[in-house]
């Protein structure tokens, strides 16, 4: 029996590729038909490169053929793959803060870094340098922002923005700042499970009337769990900064902390690794250095990890106490302190800068599975 190609093309009409809604011939997946006496070739392209979606296709193909024209014609399908190139980085799907340029988050696998009083002075130096800056407290279980900013006696109040009630932040320092500390006693503990938390994050940053900003730091908790995720399937994060001191027991954890943002799944650029604690100068010594907790550990992690290393801080007694009493270190004006937080400062904002030149936004991280975002095996 001779075969016609209409007649296979016909034929074709009735399946469709893996994935696609239109018929094969329709969709143009079917690329070449030719026939000769009994045999027919067929060429087609599908996107789905999977072994399954390849082996069926050549079995529908050729039993469609079998039933609708010829049950004997000899058949050769050669499927190509031809899959969509892979994102490299993510383009903003995410529900955007209007007036927020920038949203950092400040992390930390290893709690007791000293992540909270390296936020509190960033945002204090970023401000002063003339940033518009935010503060939100994620750390939902041990919030201290209001500590640092000496407003543990503050309130957010209601404002009325385009007919909605919102949260006014408290502000002070330049710096404005939501914390569920606001909304709780001194001495109650915040016992709630994930959901609870992520609804009150949810609260604080999308019923709150944060203005312009050039910059939202989110101080987020110690680890890597459930509050992160929800904050970076809630927003857009521009980029992530991460805290540790020298020591190996926190290395191993902040190494952690940038593995999370790098996981394919999540993608949050990381703008580099700050070094906490590098070192101890005595007030009646400031040209000693002792390394208590090991030396350049986080530096020689941020190289072996391929991020940058945005600087170091020493173990000052003032930092400390400027943030126990409500008034950030970096505001100590000419001092080696002040210098310290203004160099690291710069770097943040160094590495903001060439990300957003080089990347597009980031997208909100979408959860799509009840495992979440699980470890990648690489």
């Amino acid at each position: 029996m001779k075969l016609k190609k209409q007649d296979i093309l016909k034929a074709l009409e009735t399946i469709s590729a893996p994935g696609e809604g239109q018929n094969m011939v329709e969709s143009g997946a079917v690329t070449n038909v030719v026939t000769f006496a009994d045999e027919v070739i067929v060429d087609i392209t599908i996107k789905n490169p999977s072994l399954q979606a390849k082996k069926k296709t050549e079995v529908e193909i050729m039993q469609v053929i079998h039933k609708a024209v010829y049950e004997k014609a000899k058949i050769t399908v050669n499927v190509k793959v031809d899959a969509p190139a892979k994102q490299t980085s993510n383009t903003i799907k995410g529900k955007e803060i209007p007036g927020i340029q920038n949203i950092i988050a400040v992390a930390s696998g290893k709690g007791g870094v000293g992540k909270s009083t390296v936020t509190a002075n960033l945002a204090v130096t970023l401000s002063k340098m003339g940033f518009k800056v935010g503060v939100l407290d994620a750390d939902i279980y041990g919030p201290s922002m209001p500590i640092m900013f000496d407003v543990e006696l503050e309130r957010p109040v209601a404002v009325n923005i385009d007919g909605k009630s919102k949260m006014k932040p408290v502000e002070n320092y330049g710096v404005k700042l939501l914390s569920i500390g606001f909304f709780t006693k001194p001495d109650q503990a915040v016992v709630w499970r994930g959901p609870m938390a992520a609804k009150a994050l949810n609260q604080m940053i999308f019923d709150a009337a944060w203005g312009e900003l050039d910059f939202l730091l989110i101080d987020l908790p110690p680890g890597t769990g459930d509050i992160h995720l929800s904050i970076m399937q809630s927003l857009p994060i521009t980029g992530a900064v991460v805290v540790s001191t020298p020591q190996n027991v926190a290395l191993a954890d902040a190494k952690k902390g940038v593995a999370m943002f790098q996981q394919e799944s999540i993608n949050v650029p990381v703008l580099g690794i700050i070094e906490n604690m590098a070192y101890f100068t005595p007030e009646e010594l400031p040209d000693n250095k002792y390394y208590i907790f090991g030396k350049e550990g986080a530096k020689h992690l941020a190289e072996d990890l391929k991020v940058p290393f945005l600087g170091d801080l020493p173990l000052v007694q003032s930092i400390r106490e400027a943030g126990d009493i409500g008034r950030p270190a970096a505001m100590q004006t000419a001092t080696p302190l002040e210098n310290a937080f203004e160099e690291l400062t710069r770097n943040v904002v160094q590495e903001v800068v060439r990300r957003n030149d080089n990347l597009p936004p980031t997208e909100a991280i979408k959860i799509t599975t009840m495992a979440g975002c699980s470890a990648v095996k690489k």
